[in-house]
């Protein structure tokens, strides 16, 4: 078969970028791209917050949820980890914020306040979405998770990935040494998963987490590997879910892609408190207003 299309997915994963970028060739090769995406797509039922949906013809700024997903056998699970992103193509910039996942908001649909991460436990995306729209008072308009435990078959998948770890830790059953090293899929769940031992708690967890996402990127788009990518796309059907259908993939490509030369990571500022026995993470007004405010500049909301 001649290389006669070129394929570029983008699909939104958990570390500080929208897209893993996967480069494939030949009609055997898109098809297994249309296959995965379809395996991927799980649209929702849900009110938004936007009285008009984003027009992506006309590359208007738009966001994200994605949510990494800690689930074991057929429990929904709890969200590891929760990010938005907010891309506008208009000034070439991304923004990325990571909510630490204890905390505390109140749970949209259940009328009380909890840690942020039960609200998927609770009720999957469709509450996860609308409560972190009340937490940053920003609409969502795209959602993706990613299944944590199958997250080492997509390392795996493109050959394992090489990070550079700021200090040395030992979790997992494994040893990280400071400096550059090379995990396979299983070391890279447990090094992406660490916290209690982390100084920094939740935000040095998603550095990690982002520095292997970012790592699977690199490493997937040299692969050219009819066979490797089907590997790939296998892992990534398996483990990920989006409302994206493939339409608006492309006009992400084609549209948004941009974004990426500008990224800004915004880090939400807090402290721990004890309420009723139970630890969170509490985040003052004013921050939730400050970042808040920058998110919705970003999206030209203001």
């Amino acid at each position: 078969m001649t290389k006669k299309k070129k394929i570029i997915l983008i699909i939104s994963l958990i570390i500080g970028l929208p897209v893993l970028a996967i480069l494939g060739y030949g009609y055997h090769l898109y098809s297994s791209v249309l296959n995965t995406i379809e395996d991927m797509h799980q649209p929702i039922e849900r009110e938004t917050k936007r009285p008009i949906q984003v027009d992506m013809e006309k590359s208007e700024p738009l966001s994200f949820l994605l949510l990494g997903i800690d689930a074991r056998g057929t429990e929904r699970g709890r969200t590891d980890t929760l990010m938005v992103i907010t891309v506008n193509p208009n000034t070439e910039s991304m923004k990325m914020v990571s909510i630490p996942r204890d905390t505390r908001t109140q749970i949209i649909g259940k009328g009380f306040d909890d840690k942020i991460n039960h609200a998927y436990a609770f009720g999957g995306p469709e509450m996860t979405i609308p409560t972190v729209e009340n937490f940053l008072d920003i609409p969502i308009d795209y959602y993706m998770t990613v299944n944590m435990n199958g997250f080492k078959d997509i390392v795996d998948a493109v050959g394992g990935v090489t990070v550079n770890n700021p200090f040395a830790f030992r979790d997992g059953g494994f040893t990280f040494d400071e400096g550059e090293i090379f995990l396979d899929g299983t070391q890279a769940l447990a090094f992406s998963r660490m916290r209690k031992k982390d100084p920094r708690g939740d935000h040095g967890r998603n550095d990690r987490q982002r520095q292997v996402m970012n790592a699977i990127i690199k490493e997937g788009a040299q692969i050219s590997s009819v066979t490797r990518m089907e590997e790939i796309l296998g892992a990534i059907g398996t483990n990920v879910k989006t409302d994206l259908n493939f339409d608006k993939m492309k006009k992400i490509q084609s549209n948004y892609s941009d974004a990426r030369k500008d990224s800004e990571e915004i880090t939400i500022k807090g402290s721990g408190a004890t309420i009723s026995g139970i630890w969170y993470y509490v985040v003052a007004e004013e921050e939730r207003l400050r970042v808040s405010n920058l998110l919705k500049e970003h999206l030209e909301l203001n």
